[in-house]
């Protein structure tokens, strides 16, 4: 296994310090010249497309990073706004927010740390292994061509002019053998140590990050607070408070007919009856809607198993969680869940949904996963009601990730970010 490891760092080494090499410098001094330019104007129309090569390359080792040694580099880059102005006007806000993200001049920092220091580690990682067959290969008899050729050849700090010598170069290349074995993947993973010391965001890039979703989110609970009075409000108006009020008038009129037409009156009343039923019936409802007492009595794994039977595909449920969530993030668990088998029931197309609710005690997370066996195809475009569920949940640090291929099916995840308490004992 440390052998496999080892030749695939060697591999991987001299690609990356090919890359390191060519790539950074090609980019670094477009970079360079482009920024030059921008007094001249020109440097305006260069540098948006620059940047952005420069970024594709850093992600692409980010995405090494990651693939390679298992080093994780988070992206710092602020977001640009959705909607930009074209032409001329909207390349100049374009290259004025690139160049105001200080990930971009981190960025110009790294290219040129890993055209040095970067393409040193990558090659040391590649060296070891190839130089130590090389020692091998002057044992088997190539010393004596060289050594004709060059008038003279050093393997390391072994003069080559016999067989001897030859067999003492092997016997150093096994020892430089052994060592790729164990340096070459720790040389990798260090080239991509010293990357992430320059591409990874800041504390203070990341703290202003952190200030500008939480600025973000906030808005958005707030938006969604005052819909959510919006909606009660309108429900309550044209439900429940226009049944009471006709309620009202039809004891009014019972009233005036009890004793002038005793038959009529009992209609009434049975009309009356009948709508302070259904007011009865909007009102729960509605208050299902606010907070369904199943979810505060039982908890969100048999919320959902409630909620799945009213359901009109068939819903399986596996929830298996040892404690309680605090109640708004089991409140807003479960209006996710009950918000994307509502889109599964609409729009997919599904026959079954699979819910699978579970908490990762290592990760200290509340895990989430809806798979349906509809079309696919969904995507949390602007203006989606995915979209406004990811933005939702990121009030609670939670995110959402869909894989929605067309012709399904669709799994959509949800990770929160919680604790759980010991369990509650049910009335």
């Amino acid at each position: 296994m440390k052998i496999r490891s080892a030749l695939l760092a060697t591999g991987r080494g001299l690609g990356l310090a090919i890359v390191s090499l060519a790539g950074s410098i090609t980019l670094f001094v477009l970079a360079v010249v482009s920024l030059a330019l921008l007094p001249l104007g020109v440097g305006v129309l260069t540098t948006p497309p620059v940047l952005g090569a420069v970024r594709a390359h850093a992600n692409h080792r980010r995405l090494l990073a990651a693939r390679w040694s298992g080093v994780k580099v988070p992206l710092p880059y602020r977001a640009l706004p959705p909607h930009r102005r074209g032409g001329l006007v909207g390349l100049v806000e374009q290259c004025s927010l690139l160049l105001k993200d200080p990930a971009t001049w981190r960025d110009l920092w790294w290219l040129a740390v890993d055209m040095t220091a970067g393409f040193i580690t990558a090659l040391l990682a590649f060296a070891f292994i190839p130089f130590g067959l090389e020692g091998w290969t002057l044992a088997l008899g190539t010393w004596k061509p060289i050594v004709r050729a060059a008038g003279g050849y050093w393997y390391a700090f072994i003069p080559i002019s016999s067989q001897s010598t030859a067999n003492l170069a092997a016997l150093l290349g096994s020892g430089f053998l052994v060592l790729g074995v164990f340096a070459s993947p720790l040389l990798l993973r260090a080239h991509f140590l010293l990357g992430r010391a320059f591409l990874a965001p800041t504390p203070g890039m990341a703290l202003a990050e952190r200030v500008r979703h939480l600025t973000e989110t906030r808005h958005d609970a707030v938006d969604t607070s005052a819909a959510e009075l919006r909606r009660i409000e309108r429900d309550l108006h044209d439900g429940a408070q226009a049944r009471l009020v006709a309620m009202g008038m039809s004891l009014g009129a019972v009233e005036a007919l009890v004793e002038k037409d005793p038959a009529k009156a009992k209609e009434l009343l049975a009309a009356a009856r009948a709508s302070s039923a259904e007011a009865l019936a909007e009102l729960r409802d509605l208050v299902r809607g606010i907070h369904p007492p199943v979810l505060a009595e039982r908890g969100l794994g048999d919320a959902v198993r409630a909620l799945a039977l009213r359901m009109p595909l068939s819903v399986e449920v596996d929830a298996d969680l040892p404690g309680r969530a605090a109640e708004p993030i089991e409140s807003a668990a479960y209006f996710a869940i009950s918000e994307l088998l509502t889109n599964a029931a609409k729009h997919s197309g599904a026959q079954r949904v699979w819910v699978d609710i579970h908490h990762d005690d290592g990760a200290g997370s509340l895990r989430i996963a809806v798979t349906d066996d509809g079309k696919g195809g969904a995507a949390p475009s602007e203006g989606s009601g995915l979209s406004g569920l990811r933005r939702r949940l990121g009030a609670f640090d939670g995110v959402l990730a869909i894989s929605s291929p067309v012709g399904g099916p669709t799994m959509v995840t949800i990770e929160i970010p919680c604790e759980l308490s010991v369990a509650r004992p049910t009335a």
